[in-house]
């Protein structure tokens, strides 16, 4: 797949322009038309491919542009939409979601990713749609394809109705007389579509794959996507009434996961998100990377950008490696070394002034912006790097984007089974494992649910920390309102900017201006 998925094809339709010189000979030569393209298995696995190559579009998790060389930042920036991280240069107006400005006539990641989900969808449509009439195809790899398109045409409309609400259902090819003036689908139909797009997959898929077909959709991706959309639905943004059977579903769909005995937690934090270790027994989907046909510039973002540099926030939300909140009398913090003895995931995931970081101790100046320098989805840590990877460019790095992992999973099922059944064993176990792979204290026996809810929701802001997890975790908790209404500092408590988040408002992003003066019937978010 790490191969294959990197061959782009048009969109959905292929139409021709231009004509021949013959009247009589209608069927260009030099190009593929509707009609002649879905033709061998190898045009139908090519659509495919492009189905997948959406994902590392601007609006998903991918950059600047849609072709090779782009800055592919997007997957790293979604974190700067949460306390845990700033994006100083304003790429993709993240930074104006970040701060509460954010307009239905803003450019960057709010018509982006509007447009590039429904791109995916097209062409996921036009395969469902295209793919049986291709002859001498094998019918169970055919079978097995539609899974695929179907896991994907799920997670793109999961991601738009998780940001807009409502949305557009569709469901066939793209047609501009039939689709130009849609309204809104209600979010909750589009969550079932999602839902049973992600049920007929998984019982299609197969567990893993091997050789160049690593990286495509299989059984697992569809079941934990599953358990995602399930655990958004019974988060208190959606779930207002507390439904508990909604807690229940996602615990169930959760543990589903877990019983596969497909996945486990790999014994390296750090090493999780390196190259060397792809695919490795955590990951349960990931976007591919790959130099030159297209990488990924999360190194060049690291090292030299920073426009994802990490707050002081974050920083102080890091337990003591005794498992003490650093706040405790007890957990022998000492201000005059704040990074000393602390949880191991901070060193694995950000750099500070004095750590040191590709072979020389750093000062306060090396990451200007706010003293942090985010180490997660980069080669470069405290070793000299090789004279050949020293100075990785637009386009170059090769670290795959994980999607779903395993540690995640845990989590989820940790939050739904706590809210849906209390502090059980099964909670304790799943937070458990996580805190055994860093070598951390188990948590103490003995919390209510309440209190267990906050260690779960401090756990999963520490694991998944640079993944851009948490925003959308503080968005469905519905504490955006409260952790999002502050100012942001840098590593010594210098004021950076303060942030802003609307209740009434903010909690789902307008409708872009240019898709509402494309369809009017396109009616517009709450306070835009």
């Amino acid at each position: 797949m790490k191969k294959q998925i990197y061959l782009l094809i048009a969109c959905a339709g292929f139409l021709a322009a231009g004509c021949n010189k013959s009247l009589l000979d209608t069927s260009p030569h030099d190009r593929y038309t509707e009609a002649t393209f879905w033709s061998t298995p190898e045009a139908a696995n090519a659509g495919l491919v492009g189905c997948y190559a959406v994902l590392r579009y601007d609006g998903l998790y991918g950059g600047q542009d849609n072709g090779p060389g782009s800055a592919n930042t997007t997957a790293l920036w979604e974190e700067t939409l949460s306390p845990n991280a700033i994006n100083y240069s304003g790429g993709m107006s993240f930074n104006l979601v970040a701060t509460g400005q954010q307009q239905a006539s803003n450019d960057g990641i709010i018509p982006y990713r509007f447009g590039d989900c429904y791109s995916g969808i097209g062409r996921c449509n036009t395969f469902l749609a295209k793919v049986d009439e291709v002859p001498d195809m094998d019918e169970d790899l055919k079978t097995r394809m539609k899974a695929e398109a179907k896991f994907l045409r799920a997670l793109y409309y999961f991601t738009l109705q998780n940001y807009y609400g409502d949305v557009p259902l569709i469901l066939d090819p793209p047609n501009l007389d039939e689709q130009a003036d849609l309204p809104r689908t209600p979010r909750a139909e589009v969550v079932q579509q999602v839902l049973q797009d992600l049920d007929e997959a998984a019982a299609v898929l197969p567990p893993s794959y091997s050789g160049a077909n690593k990286g495509r959709a299989t059984k697992g991706a569809a079941m934990a996507l599953k358990a995602r959309v399930l655990l958004y639905e019974a988060s208190p943004l959606l779930n207002t009434a507390n439904d508990v059977s909604k807690w229940q579903a996602a615990a169930t769909a959760a543990k589903a996961v877990m019983d596969l005995g497909t996945y486990g937690l790999f014994d390296d934090y750090r090493a999780l998100f390196l190259p060397a270790n792809e695919n490795n027994k955590e990951v349960i989907f990931d976007v591919q990377y790959i130099f030159p046909n297209q990488g990924s510039s999360f190194d060049l973002i690291c090292t030299q950008y920073n426009t994802n540099a990490p707050l002081l926030d974050l920083a102080q939300a890091y337990y003591m490696k005794n498992g003490l909140p650093t706040s405790d009398p007890a957990s022998g913090y000492d201000p005059a070394n704040p990074y000393q003895d602390r949880d191991p995931r901070l060193y694995a995931t950000f750099t500070y002034p004095g750590d040191m970081y590709r072979g020389k101790t750093i000062d306060s100046t090396r990451f200007a912006v706010t003293g942090f320098g985010m180490k997660k989805y980069s080669i470069y840590d405290s070793a000299a790097p090789p004279s050949n990877l020293s100075d990785l460019k637009t386009g170059q790095s090769e670290t795959n984007f994980i999607v779903l992992r395993y540690a995640d999973i845990l989590l989820m099922y940790a939050e739904a089974q706590n809210e849906a059944a209390g502090p059980d064993a099964t909670v304790y176990a799943a937070l458990n494992a996580l805190r055994d792979r860093i070598d951390m204290p188990h948590l103490p026996a003995g919390l209510s649910k309440d209190q267990l809810r906050a260690e779960i929701r401090h756990e999963r802001r520490i694991e998944l920390a640079g993944e851009g997890m948490y925003y959308n975790d503080i968005r469905r908790w519905k504490t955006a309102e409260t952790v999002l209404n502050a100012n942001v500092y840098t590593w010594s408590g210098k004021f950076l900017e303060k942030r802003s988040f609307n209740p009434q408002r903010d909690y789902w992003w307008p409708i872009p201006l240019v898709e509402r003066d494309l369809n009017p019937e396109l009616t517009q978010n709450p306070n835009y």
